[in-house]
């Protein structure tokens, strides 16, 4: 399924980690929202915090929401 969402949020791991694609490219693995934010900012949105990540229409977020940190 292809979407027009710029950042990819998937499945946790058996670690807590998801993989955070931004743009087609793998950003890192995220452990927390902030992880998340974090990956956002060094992609240019310098003003993005825990809570944009939640309420941001750019993320897509496979194998549970922003709350899943576990699998």
């Amino acid at each position: 399924m292809a979407t027009d969402r710029p950042v990819v949020v998937y499945p946790p791991d058996e670690e807590g980690g998801r993989r955070v694609r931004v743009d087609g490219q793998i950003s890192g693995r995220a452990y927390s929202l902030g992880d998340v934010a974090a990956f956002m900012q060094e992609a240019g949105l310098q003003s993005f915090d825990e809570m944009d990540v939640v309420r941001s229409a750019l993320i897509e977020w496979r194998g549970g929401g922003p709350e899943t940190w576990t699998d």
